[in-house]
């Protein structure tokens, strides 16, 4: 009630217990604790009235609890922190922090709110659900082992493992536990794949010197290395061109830029590919395009294309 009086002047019974969840017997009942506390909070009838400070009192009991705490590192991903089950403590710790604030940085910071939103799911996704996800952070926090079972490509498709939890990592609106398992190296774990987790009663060290923003870094660098497995020389249309930001990667993009544009007006560049299906897959979203090298890849894309005219006769 203090935080909310300081920051926004003046607030009627109803709107306070709105605010605060509360019934209005209680916010008067908090009203004359806070003045016996010696708060210099006073109370004005009428339409426009309500409870206020007075003028230039400012309080200083802004102190964050241990999940609010939790929930800074969240202030600017509000669906990270409703994933992890923190929304109460990070509305509790944004009220606070605009309370500390002189005015006209409250009312700057007021303004960028309204004036931006980062939403981090990519473009045609829908939110998968990660019931293990609280379960998982709560582990990394505590240094507590996990025993989880957990859905793979490879086989066997299912394995089970004691994990020691070095952190969690949001990537394009989903989630990544990083882990090591035993005295093996970190690796990542997709949180939606864990088809069972628990806590165990034992805890682990964790190494003092893992920096969890590098060590992924490092990781999508060495995925970008490895994923690249060959390079194809291939036409694209002018309409095949203009698709290809929305559909293909950065680097294939790049590639296609430094083409040369043919008598026909058609772009003849080489992109980089990963395997063949992948990167028929990928060059048909495009609709038109004639793959001249390697002539194995030539061959694949003609036997999907005359799959799909069999299918469609």
């Amino acid at each position: 009630m203090l935080l909310l009086l300081q920051q926004r002047g003046g607030m009627t019974a109803e709107r306070l217990a709105r605010e605060l969840g509360v019934s209005i017997r209680t916010v008067y009942r908090d009203a004359e604790a806070l003045a016996a506390a010696g708060v210099p909070i006073y109370g004005e009838s009428g339409h426009a009235g309500g409870y206020r400070l007075l003028d230039g009192y400012r309080t200083r009991l802004t102190g964050l609890t241990e999940g609010e705490a939790e929930a800074l590192a969240l202030s600017g991903v509000p669906e990270a922190a409703a994933d992890l089950g923190l929304q109460t403590e990070l509305a509790a710790l944004e009220l606070k922090l605009s309370a500390a604030m002189p005015k006209a940085q409250r009312e700057r910071a007021e303004t960028a709110k309204r004036l931006f939103h980062l939403d981090v799911a990519g473009w045609f996704r829908r939110a998968e659900p990660v019931p293990f996800l609280a379960l998982v952070a709560n582990a990394a926090w505590e240094r507590r082992r996990l025993r989880v079972r957990y859905r793979r490509w490879a086989e066997p498709k299912e394995i089970e493992r004691e994990l020691c939890p070095l952190g969690l990592v949001l990537k394009s609106g989903q989630w990544y536990l990083v882990a090591t398992a035993e005295s093996g190296p970190a690796r990542m774990y997709k949180v939606t794949n864990l088809l069972a987790a628990k806590k165990t009663g034992n805890t682990f060290e964790r190494p003092e010197d893992f920096d969890l923003a590098a060590w992924w870094s490092k990781q999508l660098d060495d995925f970008d290395a490895r994923r690249y497995q060959g390079k194809a020389l291939v036409r694209f249309s002018p309409e095949a061109v203009e698709k290809a930001p929305d559909n293909l990667d950065a680097d294939s993009v790049a590639a296609i830029g430094e083409g040369t544009v043919d008598q026909d007006g058609w772009t003849v560049a080489t992109v980089p590919i990963e395997t063949h299906a992948h990167a028929a897959g990928e060059l048909l979203r495009l609709g038109g395009v004639e793959v001249l090298e390697p002539t194995s890849l030539r061959r694949f894309m003609r036997e999907l294309a005359l799959e799909a005219a069999a299918l469609h006769a």
